[in-house]
């Protein structure tokens, strides 16, 4: 289906995209929430700024919009207009949640990205969470796997 939308209309529409409580975060929140876990939000200090913290068990959750972050999904496809400017802005925001994601492990914390597509299934993604909360600290990267392939 083809956006109708003037460039003025869709402008608007991305200038209000939130960073910080967005729909899928708060989702994720409710269900972590209603599953028995407690959290922190938004730890200054940590690298990329989680979204959710466990301080005490050194896990942080990202919880990433599918477009913003060039996830391998139908969200995620990149415009097909003014490709010159959003193909450099994605893939430097890909490559800062790469970076995010390494900087934490080498501070000892495992990181989970939970993408925007993904709430649709709440009982897998309660399944994927609470396996990732209950298990001991890891030394490697616990991520979806589109993200850790790069695509």
């Amino acid at each position: 289906m083809a956006d109708t939308r003037s460039p003025e209309q869709r402008r608007k529409i991305m200038q209000s995209v939130g960073t910080v409580d967005t729909g899928a975060e708060l989702a994720v929140r409710r269900l972590l929430f209603r599953i028995g876990y407690r959290y922190r939000l938004h730890k200054t200090g940590l690298p990329g700024r989680p979204d959710i913290v466990f301080p005490r068990k050194k896990k942080a959750i990202f919880v990433h919009g599918c477009f913003w972050h060039s996830h391998d999904c139908s969200k995620g496809r990149p415009p097909k207009s003014k490709l010159d400017y959003w193909g450099p802005k994605l893939e430097r925001n890909r490559e800062r949640d790469r970076q995010n994601i390494e900087d934490l492990h080498a501070l000892g914390w495992d990181a989970l990205v939970v993408w925007q597509c993904e709430i649709k299934d709440s009982e897998a993604l309660a399944k994927r969470l609470v396996a990732f909360l209950s298990k001991i600290r890891s030394t490697r990267l616990v991520e979806s796997s589109s993200f850790a392939s790069g695509s």
